[in-house]
């Protein structure tokens, strides 16, 4: 019989329930008992739906309160010092680390691998000791098997767990504290063997990327260590391939392997030649990170060849956790009916799973049925009209080389530039957005709900926006935004006004604590009918005296951050969204707005996890960008915003997209990212973020200009602006002009400084040659 399991599930709720009672918590409006009596129940309703759907051992440990990394280190008890001596973490301590306390940074914040789910990163130092609390995973397990739960605890493997670490000292070997983290996972799982806990699994990703040799050679080490006071082991593996280690793998001391066969369906060969006779192999078959319905024929076909090699050691499972994808299509009103027949949600994944192990138990004939309307949506998708326009393939087509480059060099546009903006030193400004108040939420809930007309709303929206020009003035920031009251979401709101884009009504997925989004489904060719931002900016642009950002979502980031079609290339799909974005920057320009931010937080993201795939990608995604953003006239300057990850080794290719100014976020890290941006030389100008935005805590003046200093030391002050980490759409208006007056002051203090170093400051000599020229 073959058995089918399950590596995680959503853990947020069919309609974000974690996210209210988490925000209820914060704001002191729910005690901590009714906070753990709502994870009690998404928990338990988690594990009776994929009970339902037919799943034979349910993971429990996948449930996390802000971010399941953050919670393997308050397992372990590796809480960083300014956090104070916790001993048993508890809940305040849990959130101090990934929301910050008075005097206590929040832990750095960054993507897991290559999606749009971010991790809070451990810290590490030659001090650092294991203190186990394993009560943090062994009650779940309990509470799971009173409800009659089969279940399985997934816990984040020793290795993969130290390298998503951070080392706080430098020169100390995150490496050096496997012996010691060994030991605690071994007392660990001899607490879920002592508890009669049959298989736990172990999840490795990490072992699919190029991790320095060392890292692989510690692999037996740590498995052997941890064999016999064990369960069976599940090791898991995904996201990627790992066949280039099968035979290590395959040697390790654990009863099981999973594997990923739909990012990496290669690495099959490998491990079935030589695969041992005492372990079983976890057929990740289905996908977990998109959302098209899975190929049943054919997967069937995969998978009867498998069960004639390995018959009862054949377990199903989704290609990694279903964290990635929205819970379930039922209920689901708002998603176009022909796009929702092509879909699988969560839910649906599960009980397509649940649909091959019927097939393999008792023979074809008794799925056929389910084969057949499989195919039917498969090629009902293939067929539709919707999916390709000639239009945009021929423009795409005909799109020549110059379309991606400035008329002149950096230095030239700045000069231009400058006299036409007039700023001063070190210039400040926000990222974006500004908070989403309740009056924002109420109004465009009534103006979809019909309760009010396209007028009424737009009022409403423009008060919004004078109040936040207001607001900026008052504070005195040098360039300002409109706030995005109308939007939505950064994705979200753009995708609506594109051709080739769907949308769910609660096509929910957790981004990292309580912040949700609802990705679109890109499901055919991209084009823009119309301008999407115009109005709004120019809107703003008119009340304000000093320069108003236009705002958009750059093409790479409309691409990772929706689900993506998967009958082109994804190349193709980026380029056609930056094509559409070109035509609003150029718009944006013509209606007189004077600076354009593209926001691509993704553009790290989405690299591949082999290097060697990485020039491939950043050629078309870089590429990508300089369409979008590089049709406009020398005089407007270009803005790009990235955040939540490291730069350092594609600091040439960001350098390439030649924006006029970089913002990103650096304040958790201290700096620490710009230390790159200075080595290479990065020749535009950079807005490091000198305070934490997804965070409650208000830095002080003097912390942002201590920030500042190291910026100098790696940003000339000629080109350094200062500005927060990123937008601040989940703040409330009182911390957001506390920490943005103190911005403001740090600025001044600064200007001050300097002016009275060097109170005469040379007129810049400007190159006007333009890139033909050269």
């Amino acid at each position: 019989m073959a058995l089918i399991h399950n590596l995680g599930y959503p853990r947020i709720g069919p309609r974000r329930e974690l996210k209210r009672a988490l925000e209820a918590f914060w704001r002191g409006e729910l005690g901590e008992t009714g906070l753990r009596a709502a994870g009690a129940g998404l928990r338990k309703d988690n594990w009776l739906a994929q009970r339902d759907a037919g799943i034979d051992l349910m993971p429990v440990g996948d449930f996390a309160w802000y971010d399941h990394v953050l919670t393997t280190a308050a397992m372990l008890g590796h809480v960083p010092p300014r956090f104070g001596d916790a001993g048993r973490v508890d809940l305040r301590t849990y959130f101090a680390m990934a929301r910050g306390a008075d005097h206590a940074p929040a832990l750095e914040m960054t993507k897991w691998f290559d999606t749009n789910y971010h991790y809070l990163v451990p810290e590490f130092d030659r001090d650092t000791r294991s203190r186990l609390d394993a009560s943090w995973l062994i009650e779940d397990a309990r509470e799971a098997r009173a409800l009659g739960i089969p279940v399985k605890p997934v816990v984040l493997g020793p290795l993969t767990y130290l390298w998503l670490g951070k080392a706080r000292e430098r020169g100390f070997d995150r490496l050096d504290l496997l012996s010691d983290v060994l030991a605690a996972y071994r007392e660990l799982l001899a607490e879920l063997k002592r508890e009669g806990i049959e298989w736990a699994q172990l999840d490795e990703p990490a072992l699919v990327l190029d991790l320095p040799l060392r890292w692989h050679e510690q692999l037996e080490k740590a498995y052997d260590a941890l064999a016999g006071a064990a369960p069976k082991l599940m090791l898991a593996t995904y996201f990627g391939g790992v066949e280039r280690f099968a035979d290590r793998i395959k040697g390790l001391p654990v009863a099981g392997v999973h594997l990923d066969l739909v990012r990496a369906p290669q690495q099959l060969d490998a491990f079935m030649n030589g695969f041992p006779g005492d372990k079983v192999l976890s057929a990740g078959i289905v996908d977990g990170r998109n959302v098209w319905r899975c190929d049943l024929e054919h997967a069937f076909e995969r998978l009867e060849l498998l069960r004639a090699q390995l018959r009862e050691r054949l377990w199903l499972a989704p290609s990694c956790s279903l964290l990635h994808c929205p819970m379930s299509l039922a209920g689901e009103t708002r998603l176009d009916h022909e796009v929702k027949g092509w879909v699988a949600f969560a839910r649906e994944k599960l009980e397509e799973i649940a649909v091959l192990k019927r097939g393999l138990n008792e023979g074809r004939r008794a799925i056929t049925y389910e084969i057949a309307v499989s195919n039917g949506a498969r090629s009902n998708r293939a067929r539709s009209k919707r999916l390709h326009d000639p239009a945009a393939s021929a423009r795409l087509a005909a799109l020549a080389p110059q379309a991606e480059r400035r008329k002149s060099p950096f230095d030239s546009r700045r000069c231009v530039q400058d006299d036409r903006l007039r700023l001063p030193r070190f210039p400040a400004t926000t990222i974006g957005s500004f908070p989403q108040t309740p009056a924002i939420r109420e109004a465009r809930r009534a103006f979809r709900a019909g309760e009010i007309g396209e007028e009424a709303y737009k009022m409403r929206i423009r008060d919004e926006i004078g109040t936040a020009i207001a607001r900026q003035e008052a504070l005195d920031l040098d360039v300002l935004v409109h706030g995005e009251a109308e939007r939505n979401d950064m994705v979200e709101y753009f995708g609506e006004q594109l051709a080739g884009f769907a949308f769910t009504a609660n096509g929910w997925v957790q981004s990292y604590g309580s912040r949700c989004v609802k990705p679109p489904i890109i499901y055919g060719d991209v084009s823009r009918p119309h301008p999407m931002t115009v109005e709004w900016a120019t809107y703003a642009q008119s009340l304000a005296k000093k320069p108003v950002k236009g705002m958009l979502t750059g093409p790479v980031t409309m691409l990772q951050w929706s689900f993506v079609r998967d009958d082109q290339p994804r190349a193709t799909t980026a380029l056609q969204i930056a094509l559409a974005i070109r035509d609003e920057a150029l718009d944006l320009e013509n209606s007189g707005i004077k600076v354009i931010q593209i926001d691509e937080p993704a553009l790290r993201e989405g690299l591949p996890l082999e290097r060697a795939e990485w020039a491939a990608y950043l050629e078309w995604a870089t590429r990508a960008f300089r369409i979008a953003a590089n049709g406009v006239r020398d005089e407007t300057q270009v803005h790009a915003h990235m955040c939540y990850a490291e730069f350092a080794d594609i600091l040439p290719a960001i350098a390439s997209l030649d924006a006029d100014v970089i913002t990103i976020e650096t304040s958790r890290s201290a700096m620490d990212l710009l230390d790159a941006f200075g080595e290479s030389g990065y020749p535009n100008a950079v807005g490091p973020g000198v305070y934490d935005i997804h965070s409650p805590r208000v830095p002080g003046t003097s912390e942002m200009i201590a920030l500042l200093e190291k910026a100098r030391a790696a940003i000339p002050d000629d080109r350094l602006w200062v500005n927060p980490d990123c937008g601040l759409k989940t703040r409330g208006w009182p911390e957001v002009k506390s920490a943005l007056a103190n911005m403001v002051s740090a600025a001044r203090r600064l200007r001050a400084q300097t002016t009275d170093r060097n109170p005469v400051l040379p007129r810049r000599k400007c190159d006007h040659r333009t890139n033909d020229d050269r």
